[in-house]
């Protein structure tokens, strides 16, 4: 067993988030995140930044999700969520957000509730993705 940990120098557990990762700041931006200590044999990692308090019948809202980032990669830098995917390695796909588009899509809770921004990094035992 590992300690497969995912940190960020931009927000901590239980901590608002600043107004750069809202969806109406001007220069709204995908949050630097950082993981160590995944399994042994991890060939790949998966991302996913969740709001499971968003009023959508239970599914909540999906801000942004990377699929198959390679082993190596083990950061992402602030920013990296630009909808052309040019702050990602290359082949790294990006799923559309629940607003529609590529990339990440900030938080924008209904006024004067909070909502949790949940990042998750999955390890993957796979390289590639079959369609």
């Amino acid at each position: 067993m590992t300690d497969f940990t995912l940190s960020s120098s931009d927000f901590s557990e239980n901590q608002l988030m600043g107004a750069t990762f809202q969806a109406d700041h001007p220069e709204c931006a995908s949050p630097q995140l950082s993981w160590s200590g995944a399994p042994a044999g991890t060939k790949g990692f998966d991302i996913a930044i969740h709001d499971p308090d968003a009023p959508t019948g239970g599914a909540g809202w999906w801000h942004w999700m990377l699929l198959v980032l390679p082993a190596a990669v083990t950061t992402l830098a602030r920013g990296a969520g630009a909808y052309d995917g040019s702050g990602l390695p290359a082949y790294v796909c990006q799923m559309r957000h629940d607003g529609g588009g590529l990339g990440y899509m900030g938080c924008m809770p209904p006024a004067r509730e909070r909502h949790r921004s949940v990042p998750k990094v999955y390890a993957l035992d796979t390289a590639h993705l079959y369609f």
